[in-house]
């Protein structure tokens, strides 16, 4: 790769600030402890390394993967830097576990992103990917009203890239062979037009309306 394409990538790298929402990295926690997951975890797109302060007690030891490495990533966390849309510099079958927080919608090929999670996690293990719920409620009026989904108005771009559906999310899971696939709802969601979220009890009520992400999970 050359120097301005490096240049490029680690740009729209650091446009995410390399952190997410507290609310993400807890239902992703949630999600693998449903899983009785432990062992190696890979933090693809592991930004300052917010989700393994939330699963630093469930995994025995986290590899950080990211185009650059953020200030404040922990000590423990063993890094590896890369350009994710080039692949993972990880072996085969070399993790228990690969979890992708607000990383996929960042990328040029989710599939090709998929099939590296899938390949570096070993058989059993658990492949956790979340991104932007383009069904919200939010994300839906935004749609009708402005021609393009919330969290790909021009404020976004480059950084986000690729809006994925539900559905497109399973269709990739299932041609990566992924089994028991399973999709989870935040229920975090910013009412329109203000910066106020949803009550929890209405949000669980109708989290995929009324939700900003969804988490997706799959087993290998």
């Amino acid at each position: 790769m050359s120097n301005s394409a490096d240049a490029d990538v680690a740009h729209r790298a650091r446009l995410s600030l390399g952190r997410s929402h507290q609310r993400i990295y807890r239902t992703v926690s949630d999600v693998l402890a449903a899983r009785d997951a432990g062992g190696v975890l890979a933090d693809v797109g592991c930004g300052s390394g917010e989700l393994w302060q939330a699963l630093r007690g469930r995994f025995r030891s986290c590899l950080g993967v990211d185009a650059v490495r953020y200030e404040g990533l922990p000590p423990d966390v063993e890094f590896h830097a890369a350009n994710l849309d080039a692949g993972l510099p990880l072996p085969d079958a070399s993790v228990d576990a690969a979890a992708a927080v607000e990383v996929i919608e960042h990328l040029e090929n989710p599939r090709a992103f998929v099939r590296e999670l899938t390949r570096v996690v070993r058989p059993g293990g658990w492949i956790v990917v979340t991104t932007p719920n383009q069904l919200s409620a939010l994300s839906l009026l935004t749609l009708v009203v402005k021609g393009r989904f919330s969290a790909f108005q021009d404020s976004s771009y480059p950084a986000h890239r690729t809006a994925l559906l539900e559905i497109d999310l399973r269709r990739i899971m299932a041609e990566c062979g992924l089994t028991g696939v399973a999709v989870t709802f935040t229920r975090l969601g910013r009412l329109p037009l203000s910066s106020w979220h949803y009550p929890d009890a209405a949000a669980a009520l109708a989290p995929r309306r009324l939700s900003d992400n969804i988490v997706i999970a799959g087993r290998r």
